[in-house]
C-alpha cells in the first residue's frame, strides 16, 4: 500500500527517510509527468511543508537558497548582479505555472543534462547542503550532480539548501540558452558565466559553465584560468577549441554533436562579450 507523509518538522522528515523507502516530492513538476504512463507503487515524502527548506537569505558568508525555494522566488528575490544569470535561468524553467511550483532543489536532484539551473549555479561556485539523521554535509555542486539522473545523494539524505559563497557574489552574471524555439523548450546548449574585475580593470576571476553538452554540466576551467589578467574586451577573442575539450555532446533530436559543439563555442563567446559589456 502506498503511503503519503507531509511532515512540518525537518527531524521528522529525516527520521522517515532513514528507512530508505521514500520518494521525495517537492514541486512535482518532474515527478508527475514521469508517472503519466506508469503509475508506480511508491511511498511519497512531501517536503513542501518544511519551512527549513524555504526562503532565500543573504549573510556575510554568502547566499543560502532553500532547496524547496521556487524558481519564482528566485526571480522575485533582491539578488546581486552576479546572480543575473541565475535569474535568467529561472525564467527559462518552463512557463509561469512551472516556475511557481518547481523548486531549485528538485531541478538539481532530477539531474537532467539539460537542467537550466545547474550551469548558472556552477558559475556561482554553488555548494549543496545534504542532511540526514547522522548529520549534515556540504558538497560542491559539480560533485553532487554526477551524470544523467545521477547524484551523490546517499540513502537517507535530503537536499536542504544551496549555498553561494560571498566571494562569488561580486561582479556580474549572464545565462544564454538555445533551443528549438524561443520559449518553453528543452535546452540544446546553454552557457552561464560570471566575471569579476580587479582594481586595474582587468579580469580578476571568471566562471563559465556549459550545459546539455555533457552528461552533467561542466565548468571550463582552462578558459577561466586563461582569462585572468586580460581586459574584459579581449576575453571573447581568447577562446579557442582547446578550452572546450571537456565537452562531449551527444546527438539526439535537438541536434548532433558537431552542431552542439559549434553552438557552445558561439554561446561562450557571446556570454563573454555580454559580461565584458556589463563589467
Amino acid at each position: 500500500m502506498t503511503r503519503y507523509l507531509r511532515p512540518s518538522d525537518l527531524d521528522e522528515a529525516l527520521r522517515s527517510l532513514a528507512d530508505g523507502r521514500w520518494t521525495v516530492l517537492a514541486g512535482g513538476t518532474d515527478h508527475f509527468p514521469a508517472r503519466a504512463i506508469c503509475d508506480l507503487e511508491e511511498d511519497i515524502l512531501d517536503v513542501t511543508a518544511l519551512r527549513a527548506l524555504k526562503g532565500i537569505e543573504r549573510s556575510a558568508t554568502g547566499l543560502r537558497i532553500g532547496a524547496a525555494a521556487t524558481w519564482r522566488s528566485v526571480i522575485d528575490a533582491d539578488l546581486p548582479a552576479a546572480c543575473d544569470g541565475l535569474k535568467a535561468a529561472a525564467r527559462e524553467v518552463g512557463g509561469a505555472q512551472i516556475q511557481n511550483r518547481g523548486t531549485v532543489g528538485g531541478n538539481l536532484c532530477n539531474a537532467s543534462p539539460a537542467a537550466d539551473g545547474v550551469p548558472a549555479l556552477l558559475s556561482l561556485d554553488a555548494e549543496v547542503e545534504l542532511a540526514s539523521i547522522s548529520g549534515t554535509r556540504r558538497l560542491p555542486l559539480d560533485r553532487f550532480v554526477l551524470g544523467n539522473r545521477k547524484t551523490a545523494l546517499a540513502p537517507g539524505e535530503l537536499l536542504t539548501a544551496i549555498h553561494l559563497p560571498a566571494a562569488a557574489l561580486d561582479g556580474t552574471g549572464r545565462f544564454l540558452k538555445l533551443g528549438a524555439r524561443r520559449y518553453l523548450v528543452i535546452s540544446s546548449v546553454m552557457v552561464a558565466g560570471t566575471m569579476q574585475l580587479a582594481a586595474d580593470g582587468t579580469i580578476a576571476a571568471a566562471r563559465l559553465a556549459v550545459g546539455a553538452c555533457t552528461a552533467a554540466a561542466v565548468r571550463l576551467g582552462t578558459l577561466e584560468t586563461a582569462l585572468v589578467g586580460l581586459s574584459p574586451t579581449d576575453a571573447a577573442a581568447r577562446l579557442d577549441d582547446s578550452h572546450l575539450s571537456a565537452l562531449a555532446p551527444i546527438a539526439d533530436v535537438r541536434g548532433d554533436a558537431p552542431y552542439r559543439r559549434d553552438t557552445a563555442r558561439t554561446l561562450v563567446r557571446r556570454c563573454l562579450a555580454d559580461l565584458a559589456e556589463a563589467a
